[in-house]
């Protein structure tokens, strides 16, 4: 197979799609790759009170030519062999670093400080993510990010709507969890006396005393919500309209999930961390292949696999996970209030 064309189980050769999720398939690297979905992947929630990601009119990168000539240029800094070791690292500490680089080298934006830890006594109070401005305004922003995929359950916690039916694959937190803790906690941090003193601290300028401009705070919080294949299963509260949707699986209901696709679907397993923007092309085999892998690495050990379907013709792709068939084995309680 090559980078130009794959073959599906019905043999009849596909060719290369201009682009994935938003994703050019000329480009190359993965850390670019990975800017480029991230330029354009939804949030998955709102926050009240708080905006959402900063948005392309922000960056500088408002319109696909304005993202495709920014990307262009861009030659991550730390070299590409930094970056794909970096993005074998822990999937919160790669998106965090991709956002460093997008702020402080997107055209209309300037990061001015990234894990800004406020003590007092030698004890940690907090930290924000980061503090960023922007060239039309220079009010500092605090912004908290965060990268998140959840599987909804048809049966669980509060009503069918509720945020916290919606759980990580390893069932260890919900999105009711990180919207409670990233509204009441996180967001709120810029806004406290001890932090307001740290951000006077390194930003105002020294002639200025005490002279600040208060911070906003918004966040980020990408990623994709996983829908049950073998049941309804409503938008939760507080979710985007645009948000990513996949769907989700047991492993023993597979069968019957590839039985609705097209005989020429391709897929590829996304091994974690590399769960941002869709690989090249030519990574995808025909779907059999690649579901037999993932199935494969399922009785091996009880860890959810992430695949990636691509569907002729339309050229659609869809995130789905297969999860082991006593899956979950954990549910998060909701947060507390």
């Amino acid at each position: 197979m090559t980078g130009e064309s794959a073959t599906g189980s019905d043999s009849a050769p596909l060719s290369a799609p201009a682009c994935l999720e938003g994703v050019a398939e000329t480009l190359a690297a993965p850390a670019l790759r990975d800017l480029a979905w991230l330029c354009r992947a939804p949030d998955l929630v709102t926050l009240a009170g708080y905006p959402g990601r900063p948005d392309g009119d922000a960056l500088g990168l408002a319109t696909s030519a304005a993202l495709s000539g920014w990307l262009a240029q861009q030659t991550p800094r730390a070299g590409e062999a930094q970056w794909s070791r970096l993005r074998l690292a822990r999937l919160g500490h790669y998106h965090e670093r991709l956002w460093h680089y997008l702020l402080d080298h997107a055209p209309q934006t300037r990061l001015l400080a990234h894990g800004v830890r406020v003590a007092e006594r030698r004890h940690t109070l907090g930290e924000m993510d980061m503090i960023y401005r922007t060239r039309r305004d220079p009010t500092p922003i605090h912004l908290e990010v965060a990268i998140k995929f959840y599987l909804g359950l048809p049966e669980g916690p509060g009503a069918a709507a509720g945020q916290s039916r919606w759980i990580g694959p390893g069932g260890f937190d919900s999105l009711a969890l990180k919207s409670s803790h990233m509204a009441r906690r996180q967001l709120a941090f810029s806004a406290t006396p001890a932090a307001r003193r740290a951000l006077r601290h390194w930003l105002a300028p020294r002639d200025a005393g005490e002279a600040l401009t208060p911070p906003g705070a918004q966040f980020a919080m990408p990623g994709v919500l996983f829908y049950p294949f073998h049941a309804t299963l409503p938008a939760p509260a507080g979710s985007t309209p645009e948000h990513y949707r996949g769907l989700w699986c047991y492993a023993r209901d597979w069968p019957a999930l590839a039985a609705t696709l097209p005989p020429s679907a391709l897929g590829t397993r996304l091994p974690k961390p590399c769960w941002l923007a869709p690989p090249p092309f030519a990574s995808f085999v025909p779907l059999r292949q690649a579901a037999d892998a993932a199935l494969a690495r399922l009785q091996k050990a009880p860890v959810a696999q992430q695949l990636m379907l691509y569907l002729p013709p339309g050229g659609e792709t869809r995130r789905v996970f297969i999860v082991p068939d006593d899956w979950p084995r954990q549910i998060p309680l909701p947060p507390a209030g």
